[in-house]
Formats: structure tokens, C-alpha cells, sequence
């Protein structure tokens, strides 16, 4: 690898960082679209891997950055994480028997269908509900002193996280992308607490994808590629958490339903 693809793999690892951490989506559906056009040859479990491996990194730099805001919620981040960890290494072993065009298609899809998602319910990430319905009520301060209340079903919170785990690593985009719409949209997490706690989440989910494609060997020629891209994600992970502490809400996610909607229409054309 010569300096100036290191140079471009770390200005990509830098915008990637930034972004995943800003919206609490770790990356990697940024990072694995340019990937795939980076590397037209590659088959999808190496650039999974690679991706994977990158959202880790960032996921855990990041985490660092919100544990600072005091913006994550251990307890239940702690429970998702774990019900997502089988799903997250049966997708890992999955995506080898997917052929390429097929997986450029599904990732398209899905991430279509979340951005319209998000764009049909504009109002949802404003509703943090505290219900009967609910069995576990969560209370949390931040940095800076702001109060959040939430309820929600943790036996609904744990069944989506095993499915987020499986969809996670077997498209390599880390799984923040889904976890975020669904705290806030069907478990009712503060957006900024939904942020930072995918970011917990994703840290561990994705260090278990990531070991389940080491087992593999599937990072065995590419740790140049998953270094210089992740040495530019932990400075862009900082940066993202700070613009996060000072951004509306509402701006994160409309940025996150546009990143979505391009990426996933650019997909479906390649």
C-alpha cells in the first residue's frame, strides 16, 4: 500500500467515524458501500469482515466519547448486546453461501427501507413514553445535567437485538443503522440516549462478528486496509460525539434517513 492510498483510506476511516458516531450507526453502512465499489472482485465475507472490523473500532472510540457524556444506558445496552451476540456470529459464518449480487441487493433494500422508514415518521424520535404497557422504567442523567425518562418491553428489545445481531454481520454494517430507529421508534429511548447506547451496543456485537470472521481467515490479507482505515475512525469518533452534544435530535435523524436512502439507491445501480 503506497502513501497515498494509506492517506485516502484514513481521510475514509475519518468521514466514516464522524458520521457513525454522530447518528450512533458505527459506520459501517457508510464504509461498506465504497468497499464494494473499491473492490468489485472481493467476495462479500472479506469486505463484511473489513467492515466489521472497522465498526468495532469505531463503535468502541465512540462509546468512549458518550460514556464521557454520560449518555449511555448500561444496563439495558448490556442486554441487547448479549441477546445479539448468537445472531451476530451465525450472520458472520452466513454471508460466504451469499453471492455477491445478491448481497449488493439485500443491503440495498434494507437500507432503503429503514431511511423511508424514518422519513414516514418524522415525529417518532420525540416520544420518550413512560406507560403501564412498559415493564422497565429507565431514568438517566446526562453530563450536563439533562433528565431523560423511558419505558419499554425488554422481551421486545431482546428478540429485535438477536435479529440485528444475524442482519449486523451478515451485511457487515454493524447493526447501529437498525438499533437506532428501533430504540427510539418501538422502545421509545431519547434519541440521544439511543445514540450512545447503540454505540455500546455495537461495540460488543461487533467484536463478536469480527472474531467469528478472524476464526474464518477471512482478515488475513487485508489488516493494512483495516488499520489505516481505522486510525482515521477513532479521531473522526470523537468529533462526531462532540457535533452530537450539540445538535438537535431531529437534525441527526433526517442526516441519517438521506445517508440511508442515497446509499441504499446507489447500491441497487451498481
Amino acid at each position: 500500500m503506497d502513501y497515498l492510498q494509506l492517506s485516502g483510506f484514513v481521510l475514509l476511516g475519518f468521514g466514516v467515524g464522524c458520521i457513525g458516531t454522530l447518528i450512533g450507526a458505527g459506520g459501517g453502512f457508510i464504509l461498506l458501500p465504497v468497499l464494494l465499489l473499491l473492490y468489485p472482485d472481493k467476495s462479500p465475507e472479506q469486505l463484511t469482515s473489513i467492515s466489521l472490523a472497522v465498526v468495532f473500532i469505531n463503535s468502541l472510540s465512540g462509546s468512549a466519547a458518550y460514556a464521557k457524556l454520560k449518555r449511555i444506558d448500561y444496563p439495558s445496552g448490556l442486554a441487547f448486546a448479549l441477546a445479539s451476540l448468537p445472531g451476530a456470529i451465525i450472520g458472520a459464518y452466513t454471508t460466504q453461501y451469499v453471492p455477491r449480487n445478491s448481497f449488493d441487493i439485500l443491503l440495498g433494500v434494507l437500507l432503503i427501507c429503514i431511511g423511508l422508514f424514518l422519513f414516514l415518521r418524522p415525529n417518532y424520535q420525540a416520544r420518550a413514553l413512560i406507560t403501564r404497557e412498559y415493564r422497565v422504567l429507565r431514568k438517566l442523567t446526562d453530563s450536563e445535567g439533562t433528565r431523560y425518562s423511558w419505558s419499554y418491553n425488554m422481551v421486545t428489545g431482546i428478540s429485535i437485538s438477536f435479529l440485528v445481531g444475524f442482519l449486523s454481520s451478515l451485511l457487515g454494517i454493524g447493526g447501529g443503522i437498525i438499533h437506532v430507529p428501533v430504540l427510539t421508534a418501538l422502545l421509545h429511548f431519547p434519541v440521544p440516549i439511543a445514540t450512545a447506547t447503540s454505540h455500546f451496543i455495537l461495540a460488543i456485537m461487533s467484536l463478536a462478528g469480527t472474531g467469528a470472521h478472524l476464526a474464518q481467515g477471512n482478515l488475513d490479507s487485508t489488516w493494512p486496509v483495516v488499520l489505516s482505515i481505522g486510525a482515521g475512525v477513532v479521531a473522526g469518533a470523537q468529533l462526531g460525539a462532540w457535533i452530537s452534544h450539540r445538535t438537535k435530535a431531529e437534525g441527526i435523524v433526517r442526516v441519517l434517513a438521506a445517508a440511508l436512502l442515497v446509499v441504499g439507491i446507489r447500491l441497487l445501480l451498481l
